[in-house]
C-alpha cells in the first residue's frame, strides 16, 4: 500500500474516489462544503433529499461530479457535530470514518482513495500519530482472514493507494507516521495470520520456522531456537511438564534485534518481550469443556505479538536492542501429561505443585521470564492469554496490566490510551500472592476462584525479583469468538507505541 499527503486544493486532486464528511444533521464539513461549490451545490441537495442519514461509519458513493478531477466522491458519516468546533472530531469517530471510507473504496474497483475527512485536534491526535493511524486503519480494513476453504477465493481488492488531504506544515510528521503504521500494520497481519493458522498447522516448529524466516529478511535480527534437548539443558522444569504429553516438540525461540545506536538508551541495556506460545491448549489433564475448546488455537497470540512486534521493529530498524522471547508448546492430556498433585522444579530452583493443569501458560512463562535475566534488561514486559477471569473483570474493551513497578504500569496505559489500544492496571499487591501456597511445594499454581487474574500474575511476580517487569493479560482482547471469530492484532500498536517512546529517550 502507497501512501501520500496533497496540500493543494480538493477540486484539483486527481484520484478515482475522494472521501469527505458530513454531520448526521446534514451539515457538510469544510471540505465537503469546498467540493459542494465546485460541484453547483449537488452535493448539500442529494443530502436534503434525506437518502443519506449521515450515521456514523454509513457512507454513500457518487460518481461523475462535475468541477472536480475525482472520479467519485464518498460521502461519510461522522455523525452529530461536536458541542464546541474547536475540539473537532473525537478519535473514536475518527477513526471509524476512515475505516468506512477504506473498506467502503474494497468493495469497489476503486486504486486511489483520497481521505479530506474532519480530524481531531492535534492536541488529540498528532499529525505524525495520525499518519500512523491511517496507515494503521487500512491495514486492519483491507486484512483477509487466511482461511484454507477450497473454494473461489474472493476477487482481491483494487485498492493500493491512500492519500490524506494535510496541509504543508504537516507534511513530514505525517510521514514518518505512514513508516511506523505501515511497519505496525505489518506486524499486526503476521500475528493475526499466525494465531487464525489452525494447531495442527502452527505447531511449535511451525512458530521457529516463521522467526528463522524473518532473520533471513530482516539483518538487524538474529533468531536462535532451542529444542528439546537444549531446553532440558536450561532445566526448564516447568516448561517441560506442560509440553511432556504432547507428541509436537518444544521449541524455545530468541529473537534479537540489535542496533548500534541502542548504545544512547540505558547503555544499551535490552527491552526484553515475552510471548506464551501454546499453540494448542486442551487443558490437559483437567480437560476443557469442548465448546469454544476450537478457540485454544489462538492460546499462542502472546507469541505471535511477539514475532509480529519484532517484524515491525525490524522494518523501522529502531534505535533500541530489542529482545523477543517465545515458549512455544502444545498443552495435551497423553499418558505421559502432567497430572494435579504432581510437583515440578523451574529453571528459578522454585517447586511447583500443580494442582490444576489447564493453568500452564504461567509454567512456560515463568521459565522464560527467568532466561530472560540473562541478557540484563532494562525493562521486561511478558504478553499472554493467560486468564479466562480477566475477560470476567475486563471483558473485551482493555488489555490487563499487571506489574511490579507502578511507573511501568502507568507508561503501558499511557501508551495503549494515545494509540486506542486500551489497557487498565490492575492491583499486585502481596495478598494475593500468599494465596499460592502449597503444603508440599515451594506454591502452588492456581489460588482458586476469587481473583483469578491477579493470581495468575502474582505466580510470575514471584519469579521477576530484581527485574522491573510488566505482564499483560490479553485473553479478551487478543481474538475474538463467534461469527466474527479471528485475531485482532492486539496488543501490537500499544507495543510499538511503548518501544518508539523508549527509542527516543535518550
Amino acid at each position: 500500500m502507497q501512501f501520500e499527503i496533497w496540500t493543494k486544493g480538493l477540486a484539483e486532486l486527481s484520484v478515482d474516489c475522494l472521501a469527505v464528511g458530513v454531520h448526521d444533521d446534514g451539515e457538510l464539513t469544510p471540505e465537503a462544503k469546498v467540493l459542494d461549490l465546485r460541484c453547483r451545490e449537488k452535493l448539500s441537495r442529494l443530502v436534503k433529499r434525506g437518502d443519506f442519514t449521515a450515521k456514523a461509519g454509513e457512507t454513500w458513493l457518487l460518481t461523475d461530479l462535475d468541477g472536480i478531477h475525482a472520479e467519485r466522491v464518498l460521502l461519510v458519516g461522522i455523525g452529530p457535530k461536536s458541542p464546541s468546533s474547536k475540539e473537532g472530531v473525537t478519535r473514536k469517530t475518527w477513526r471509524r470514518a476512515v475505516a468506512a471510507a477504506v473498506g467502503a473504496a474494497t468493495r469497489t474497483r476503486i486504486g486511489a482513495l483520497a481521505l479530506a475527512l474532519p480530524r481531531p485536534t492535534t492536541k488529540l491526535l498528532s499529525d505524525e500519530r495520525l499518519g500512523r493511524a491511517v496507515a494503521e486503519i487500512a491495514g486492519h480494513t483491507l486484512y483477509r482472514v487466511n482461511d484454507l476453504k477450497s473454494g473461489k477465493k474472493p476477487r482481491a481488492h483494487a485498492l493500493s493507494r491512500v492519500v490524506v488531504v494535510a496541509t504543508a506544515k504537516a507534511e513530514q510528521s505525517i510521514k514518518q507516521g505512514f513508516s511506523q503504521g505501515s511497519a505496525l500494520a505489518s506486524g499486526a497481519a503476521l500475528m493475526r495470520n499466525l494465531a487464525n493458522l489452525p494447531g495442527n498447522i502452527c505447531t511449535p516448529t511451525y512458530l521457529a520456522k516463521t522467526a528463522q524466516d524473518l532473520a533471513k529478511s530482516y539483518k538487524s535480527l538474529r533468531v536462535k531456537v532451542l529444542g528439546l534437548p537444549e531446553i532440558k539443558r536450561e532445566k526448564m522444569g516447568c516448561f517441560l511438564a506442560v509440553t511432556q504429553g504432547s507428541e509436537e516438540p518444544p521449541r524455545f525461540l530468541v529473537i534479537e534485534h540489535r542496533h548500534p545506536r541502542a548504545q544512547a538508551v540505558n547503555k544499551g541495556a535490552p527491552v526484553v518481550l515475552v510471548g506464551k506460545g501454546i499453540t494448542f491448549d486442551s487443558g490437559g489433564i483437567s480437560l476443557k469443556d469442548p465448546p469454544t475448546m476450537d478457540e485454544m488455537k489462538f492460546d499462542m497470540s502472546g507469541a505471535a505479538c511477539v514475532i509480529g512486534t519484532m517484524k515491525a521493529v525490524a522494518e523501522l530498524n529502531l534505535p533500541l536492542n530489542i529482545v523477543g522471547l517465545v515458549a512455544a508448546c502444545e498443552n495435551m492430556p497423553d499418558g505421559r501429561a502432567i497430572k494435579p498433585g504432581d510437583i515440578v522444579t523451574s529453571a528459578a530452583g522454585l517447586t511447583v505443585e500443580i494442582l490444576n493443569t489447564d493453568a500452564e501458560g504461567r509454567l512456560i512463562l515463568c521459565d522464560a521470564l527467568h532466561y530472560a535475566r540473562r541478557f540484563k534488561p532494562q525493562v521486561v514486559v511478558d504478553m499472554a492469554t493467560l486468564t479466562g477471569a480477566i475477560v470476567v473483570a475486563l471483558g473485551t474493551h482493555h488489555t490487563g496490566v499487571f506489574a511490579n513497578d507502578d511507573a511501568l504500569a502507568r507508561e503501558l496505559v499511557e501508551c495503549g490510551a494515545a494509540v486506542d489500544d486500551r489497557a487498565w492496571h490492575m492491583p499486585l499487591t502481596e495478598e494475593y500472592g500468599e494465596q499460592l501456597k502449597s503444603n508440599f511445594a515451594d506454591m502452588a499454581n492456581v489460588a482458586g476462584r476469587d481473583g483469578g487474574s491477579i493470581t495468575a500474575a502474582a505466580f510470575l511476580a514471584k519469579f521477576t525479583k530484581d527485574l522491573t517487569w510488566a505482564h499483560l493479560d490479553i485473553a479478551g482482547t487478543a481474538y475474538q469468538g463467534g461469527a466474527g471469530k479471528g485475531s485482532t492484532g492486539r496488543p501490537s500498536a500499544m507495543l510499538l507505541e511503548f518501544l518508539l517512546r523508549r527509542a527516543t529517550a535518550r
